[in-house]
C-alpha cells in the first residue's frame, strides 16, 4: 500500500493520544491519578491535541474532505465509520474529565467516571482503526493475529511513555512509571519483530490462476490493463526494496523501542532528578519518531491481491 503521509501521521498521533487518555482515565478509576492538579490536565490537554491533530491529518488522504461527513452513515457495514463515530463520541466523557478535574480539583467520583468512559472510547476507537486493516482480506500482512493487538499494544505502550516524560518533567514521576514503561516498550519491541516474520512468509491469499478464474494451466499476464498509472498502482501498488526495506526496520527498532527502553531503564534507576527527567523526555522523542518510521512500513510493505493482475 501507497504511505500516505496523512494516514501515517493519523495513526501514530491517534494511537500515542488514544493511549494517553486510557492511561490517565484508568488512572483516575483506581484512585491513581498524578497528585499534581495540572500535571494530570496537561496531559489530558497534550492526549486531546494529538488525537484532534491526528484526526484533521487523515482527511488530507480523503479525494472529497467536505464529504467526510458522510462516513458516519455506514456504521453497519464500515469500520472506518465506526471509528469515526467512537472518535467523536470519546471527546464528551473526555471533555467531562478535564472539565471536572479543573473545577473540582480531583479526579475522584463523577470526575474519575468520566475517565474511566473516556478510556473506553479510546481503547473502542483503537480497535476500529485496527479494524480498518484487520479487516481487509486481500492484504495478508494486515489480515493477521497480530494487526489488532499491535495497535492497541503501541499505542499503550507510547501512551505510558509520555506520561511518563510528563509526571518526570512535573516533578512527579518515579521508578514503577518508568519501568512499567520500559516493560512495555519490549513487549512491543517482540511484537513487532513477531509480526515482521509473519509478513516477511505471510503470501498472497490468491495466484494469478484463482483471480482470473482460471484453474488449470499456467496463467500469464502479458499486457497490463491499462496503459497508464492509475489509482490502483498509486495507493497499492507501492514497492519498497529491500536494502531500504532492512535499513528502515533497523531504524524503527532502535528509535521506537531499543532507545526509549535504554533510556526508561536509566530514568527509573534515577528516580530523581535532571537525569530522569532528560532521559523520559528523550525517551518519549525517539519513541514517536521511530513510531512514524514503523508506521511506514506498515503500509509500504503491504500487498494487495490486485497486483496479481500486474504481473506481480
Amino acid at each position: 500500500m501507497h504511505p500516505a503521509y496523512s494516514v501515517i501521521l493519523f495513526t501514530t498521533a491517534t494511537g500515542a493520544g488514544y493511549g494517553l487518555l486510557a492511561l490517565l482515565g484508568l488512572m483516575a478509576l483506581a484512585g491513581m491519578a498524578p497528585p499534581g492538579l495540572w500535571p494530570g490536565l496537561f496531559g489530558l490537554g497534550l492526549a486531546l491535541v494529538l488525537i484532534t491533530g491526528g484526526l484533521l491529518s487523515s482527511a488530507g488522504h480523503l479525494g472529497r474532505p467536505e464529504r467526510a461527513w458522510r462516513a458516519f452513515s455506514q456504521w453497519r457495514s464500515s469500520w472506518l465509520s465506526r471509528e469515526g463515530i467512537s472518535a467523536v463520541a470519546t471527546f464528551v466523557p473526555a471533555g467531562l474529565f478535564g472539565l471536572g478535574w479543573l473545577l473540582t480539583g480531583r479526579a475522584e467520583g463523577w470526575v474519575a467516571l468520566a475517565g474511566a468512559l473516556a478510556a473506553l472510547g479510546a481503547v473502542v476507537t483503537v480497535c476500529c482503526t485496527a479494524m480498518i486493516y484487520a479487516s481487509l482480506t486481500p492484504i495478508a500482512q494486515w489480515r493477521s493475529r497480530f494487526t489488532l493487538p499491535g495497535y492497541l499494544l503501541y499505542a499503550a505502550m507510547s501512551g505510558l511513555t509520555l506520561l511518563n516524560a510528563l509526571l518526570a518533567a512535573s516533578g512527579d514521576g518515579g521508578s514503577v512509571l518508568a519501568g512499567a514503561a520500559a516493560a512495555l516498550t519490549l513487549a512491543g519491541w517482540a511484537w513487532k519483530r513477531a509480526s515482521w516474520r509473519h509478513d516477511d512468509t505471510a503470501g498472497l491469499p490468491a495466484t494469478v490462476n484463482s483471480a482470473t478464474g482460471l484453474p488449470g494451466g499456467r496463467v500469464l499476464s502479458i499486457e497490463w490493463p491499462h496503459s497508464e498509472e492509475n489509482y490502483l498502482l498509486k495507493e497499492m501498488g507501492y514497492r519498497v526494496a529491500r536494502k531500504h526495506r532492512d535499513r528502515l526496520r533497523l531504524i524503527a527498532q532502535f528509535l521506537g523501542f531499543l532507545a526509549p527502553a535504554v533510556l526508561l531503564v536509566l530514568a527509573a534507576l534515577t528516580p530523581a532528578g535532571a537525569v530522569a527527567v532528560g532521559a523520559s523526555l528523550l525517551a518519549a522523542l525517539s519513541q514517536l519518531a521511530g513510531l512514524l518510521v514503523e508506521r511506514w512500513l506498515f503500509f509500504a510493505e503491504a500487498r494487495h491481491t490486485v497486483m496479481l493482475y500486474y504481473g506481480r
